[in-house]
């Protein structure tokens, strides 16, 4: 018995994948139904929106309504006003135009700082997703 490493099982890149099977489109609709191309065609472009927003276009509206509340309120309370978020927004441009060369090393320590919360949010946020997926 060889010790291949605790990577023996992986699938590995360089063997191509079997193609999958195409996909039968025909059995969505039901022949007979009485749906005409034009009201598939508006059920197609529906279901888009639908799937692009994440669900219902009033349901999304009401969500985001919501979170938006939500953030408003904590802004509100950290005393962060939407005028002085776009003027600092305005001058970290400013700053990078009038800085030159020196602006690179300032946008990475602004990528920097930001990476100390958004990298460990994702992570959470992916282990969360991935231990939902499972049930």
């Amino acid at each position: 018995m060889t010790d291949q490493g605790p990577f023996a099982n992986w699938p590995h890149l360089d063997k191509p994948r079997p193609p999958k099977p195409p996909e039968d489109r025909r059995d969505l609709i039901a022949p007979g139904s009485g749906t005409s191309s034009q009201e598939t065609q508006e059920m197609a472009s529906n279901n888009t929106l639908e799937n692009f927003l994440g669900g219902s276009p009033v349901s999304t509206f009401v969500r985001l309504l919501v979170i938006s509340l939500v953030v408003g309120a904590l802004l509100m309370w950290l005393e962060l006003r939407p005028i002085d978020i776009f003027r600092g927004v305005q001058a970290f441009f400013d700053r990078i135009y009038q800085l030159g060369f020196g602006a690179v090393r300032e946008l990475i320590s602004y990528v920097l700082a930001g990476a100390v919360f958004v990298v460990p949010a994702w992570l959470i946020l992916r282990l969360v997703n991935m231990t939902g997926s499972k049930r």
